[in-house]
C-alpha cells in the first residue's frame, strides 16, 4: 500500500465532502498505515488497527495510538484501507458495519490496482449504495451506516479455513487456503534426525514447524517469528493441535528490524520476497537471510525455499561458512548454509 492511499481515504474529508470528525468521537482505522495528512477540525480519536509489523511499527514511529487487534463498539466512524485481497477486504468491511454507530459513516479507499472497485460492487449487490471520488491514482467510497446489517455483515465475515482436514487460516495470510508448493519442497528436505532448537523464519499459521517438529520428533523447541499478527495467533492453534507436546514460542517480530536474540541449530524459513502487492524485492529476503546468519550458533543450519530466479547465493556465501543448492524444480530451489 502506498502513502498515496492513505491521503485518496482522507480526501473527502480535506475536500469537505464529509465533516471531519470532532472532538470526542472515536474513529476505527482498519488496515492503518502511516502519512495521514493533518486535517484542521479532524480532532476526534482514532483508534488505528494494524496487524503487519512493519507498518505497525512505522504507525509508532509517527506517534499514533497502534493496536493489532480489533476491539470495541459503538465508534462514530471507520476508515478502511483496501489492499488485494478480497477476503481480507470484505471482513474489515463487515468489522466496520459491526463496530461502527448506525448512521456512522464508513469510509474505504485503496489504489485502483486495490480492491476498492470490487468492494463497492459488492456492497451495492447488499442493498448498501456509496458515494465515491478518485483521487491520488486511487478511490474512495463511503456510505452512513444502516440500521440493519446483519444480512450485509453474513454475507462479507469471513471465516476460517480448512487445509488438509489439520490446519486453519484466513483469508489475506500467505497461501491462505493451501499448502503452497515451495514449503511442501522444503518439507521434503527437512531432517529426520534433528534434536536441537530451531525457530521459523517467516512462519505464517505454523505448516513447516509442525511439520519439522513430525520429522524430527526428538526436537526440543521451536521459536516461531512471523510479522502477521493474525497469521501467528492461527500458528498458536495449529501447533497446539497437531503438536500438543512441542515445546514453541511465538514472536511476533520484523525479522528485517528486529533481529532474534537468541541462538539456533536449525533455521528453517520460506522467507516474503516481495511487499505487498509488490514486484519481487530480493533485499528483503537478503535482509532475513542476515537475520539468519546472526541467529545461528557456530556450526548451526539454515534450510530454506526460495523462488529459482531470486539471487540469494551471494549474501549466503558472504554470510556463511559454506552453502550450497540441495535440489531445485521447475519453480523453486531448497538452499542450505552452515554458520
Amino acid at each position: 500500500m502506498s502513502r498515496d492511499a492513505v491521503k485518496t481515504l482522507f480526501h473527502p474529508f480535506a475536500a469537505d465532502m464529509l465533516p471531519a470528525p470532532k472532538g470526542g468521537e472515536r474513529v476505527l482505522f482498519l488496515g492503518a498505515e502511516a502519512g495521514a495528512p493533518r486535517l484542521e477540525g479532524f480532532d476526534s480519536e482514532i483508534v488505528a488497527v494494524q496487524g503487519f509489523r512493519p507498518l505497525y511499527r512505522a504507525l509508532q514511529a509517527h506517534g499514533s495510538e497502534v493496536t493489532p487487534e480489533i476491539s470495541g463498539e459503538d465508534y462514530d466512524a471507520a476508515m478502511i484501507l483496501c489492499g488485494k485481497h478480497r477476503g481480507e477486504n470484505d471482513n474489515r468491511m463487515a468489522e466496520a458495519l459491526k463496530r461502527v454507530k448506525a448512521g456512522g459513516v464508513i469510509l474505504a479507499a485503496g489504489a485502483k490496482e486495490d480492491g476498492i472497485v470490487t468492494l463497492r460492487k459488492t456492497l451495492a449487490k447488499l442493498g448498501i449504495e456509496a458515494e465515491s471520488t478518485p483521487k491520488y491514482h486511487g478511490v474512495a467510497i463511503w456510505f452512513a451506516r444502516p440500521d440493519d446489517v446483519s444480512a450485509a455483515v453474513a454475507k462479507l465475515e469471513q471465516k476460517p479455513v480448512t487445509i488438509d482436514n489439520r490446519f486453519t487460516a484466513m483469508p489475506g495470510m500467505f497461501s491462505h487456503d493451501r499448502v503452497d508448493d515451495g514449503s511442501e519442497l522444503l518439507v521434503s528436505r527437512m531432517p529426520t534426525d534433528f534434536d536441537g532448537n530451531a525457530a521459523d523464519f517467516g512462519a505464517g499459521w505454523g505448516y513447516l514447524s509442525v511439520m519439522l517438529a513430525e520429522k524430527s520428533p526428538r526436537t526440543a523447541r521451536i521459536d516461531l517469528f512471523e510479522a502477521d499478527y493474525n497469521a501467528l495467533e492461527f500458528a498458536k492453534t495449529n501447533l497446539l493441535e497437531n503438536c500438543p507436546r512441542l515445546t514453541a514460542r511465538f514472536f511476533w517480530q520484523d525479522l528485517a528490524a528486529e533481529p532474534p536474540k537468541e541462538k539456533y541449530d536449525l533455521i528453517i524459513m520460506n522467507p516474503p520476497f516481495h511487499a505487498a502487492g509488490q514486484a519481487a524485492e530480493p533485499a528483503l529476503g537478503q535482509a532475513i537471510i542476515k537475520a539468519a546468519a546472526g541467529a545461528l550458533r557456530n556450526g548451526g543450519k539454515l534450510l530454506m525455499v526460495a523462488n529459482r530466479g531470486l539471487p540469494y547465493e551471494p549474501v549466503l556465501a558472504s554470510e556463511f561458512r559454506k552453502s550450497e543448492e540441495v535440489c531445485r524444480n521447475a519453480r523453486f530451489k531448497i538452499l542450505s548454509a552452515q554458520k
